[in-house]
């Protein structure tokens, strides 16, 4: 039974030749050269976004922990 198209995919189309090193090399330097870097103010607002996150993963997940515990001494204990 052939596979359809579908299941093919592009192994029926023509063979890919590798690129060389310096081909390569030469193509990501281009890349990195659109890359646009952020500026230091938006580097300090994203710094600061993301440890407030934190902390407040951080501290919702310790009371979490400690509410469970004392949950779990509550009714293994009494």
């Amino acid at each position: 039974m052939p596979d359809s198209k579908a299941v093919q995919g592009s192994r029926g189309g023509s063979a890919h030749k590798r690129t060389s090193i310096p081909t390569f090399y030469r193509q990501v330097v281009a890349e990195l050269r659109k890359v646009v870097y952020p500026t230091q103010e938006q580097l300090i607002t994203y710094f600061i976004v993301v440890m407030v996150f934190v902390i407040f993963l951080m501290t919702f997940v310790s009371l979490l922990d400690l509410g469970f515990g004392k949950l779990i001494f509550a009714i293994f204990a009494g």
